[in-house]
């Protein structure tokens, strides 16, 4: 048993908050993303959170730091988008591997100098693609990417996190699950050919009130989509705030054999993009859920600060973790 499933099998895990709301406080210019070693690259990167893990690793390193101290358990690597195809927006594709590696060693750093125990989440985001859905109104059979290479993306990405020393991969805001069944394919040939593993997590994302997925799958299609696969935790991220996510967890919570975790996002956006539901009533939310023992790991998705962790670890720590189900 690693030492995340014993910390998981003792309380309820709390996971940071958005890393992209914190980048956005501090106002960075196109020279901060860029720095001294990408100065003269002909795309601008504004925007390229991950590659700041190379250019302002002390920004990234503060952000860990302050969702530590707010009481996180877990810290998400800065490499939501760290994979060939997104980073082709930004012309870095090179860069995946510097960049992934990086940003391990950064939240280790802040582990470290915290002082308190706390693991990494290697994170491995959606891309920008998809497999189930055509891009083309015009041509629904097309498709700007297959299953073959997406695992070879996410194949490279889980490697250098993998080598990094991760404690954890953390695939989230599934919103296709052919996206997700990629990852987990490239992930369990990866763990066969380094004969090491370590716990897999899975994070789907709903996108609106109708309970499905981008790519039309209910909570529970979405569960039994993946439950093949050897899961430290299936949860849902993002997209609805607390209150809208409630009814697809108590689903999760029904259906699946595995912890279940949970990051939703601070409400839903204003009409500035703003997210408004604040560190108290977003814990008074998610409490009734721990009081219900449907949780194992609970944090916060977009618009969620140290603010907002520290009122979830609060709740979190009056209750016990969700017993996962036995299968005979």
């Amino acid at each position: 048993m690693s030492k995340l499933e014993q910390a998981a099998s003792e309380r309820i895990l709390v996971i940071d908050g958005a890393m992209g709301t914190m980048i956005q406080r501090h106002k960075l210019s196109e020279s901060d993303f860029r720095g001294v070693e990408f100065a003269h690259c002909s795309m601008p990167q504004k925007g390229n959170n991950d590659l700041l893990v190379l250019t302002k690793p002390d920004v990234i390193k503060g952000i860990h730091r302050a969702f530590l101290d707010a009481g996180a358990d877990i810290l998400e690597t800065n490499t939501f988008n760290a994979n060939r195809i997104s980073m082709a927006d930004y012309g870095m594709e090179d860069q995946v591997v510097a960049i992934n590696q990086a940003a391990v060693k950064v939240a280790r750093e802040a582990i470290a100098e915290s002082g308190k125990l706390a693991f990494v989440a290697g994170a491995v985001g959606p891309t920008n693609k998809t497999l189930s859905l055509s891009p083309d109104v015009n041509n629904p059979g097309y498709r700007a990417v297959t299953f073959d290479q997406m695992v070879e993306v996410y194949g490279e990405q889980a490697e250098a996190l993998l080598d990094a020393g991760v404690d954890a991969l953390l695939v989230e805001t599934v919103f296709d699950t052919l996206n997700c069944k990629a990852a987990l394919f490239a992930i369990d040939a990866l763990f066969e050919r380094k004969q090491k593993r370590v716990p897999l997590m899975v994070s789907g994302t709903i996108t609106d009130a109708s309970g499905r997925t981008l790519s039309g799958q209910t909570t529970e299609a979405f569960w039994n989509s993946i439950a093949h696969a050897d899961l430290f935790s299936v949860g849902l991220n993002c997209a609805l705030g607390a209150s809208q996510m409630r009814p697809f967890i108590e689903e999760l919570n029904r259906v699946a054999w595995t912890r279940i975790s949970c990051y939703p996002n601070a409400g839903l956006p204003n009409e500035f993009g703003e997210y408004d539901e604040t560190p108290h009533s977003m814990a008074f939310v998610l409490e009734d859920w721990l009081r219900e023992g449907w949780i194992n790991v609970i944090g916060g998705c977009c618009g969620t600060t140290p603010e907002h962790i520290a009122s979830i670890a609060q709740v979190a720590a009056k209750f016990p973790p969700r017993k996962v189900p036995q299968i005979a």
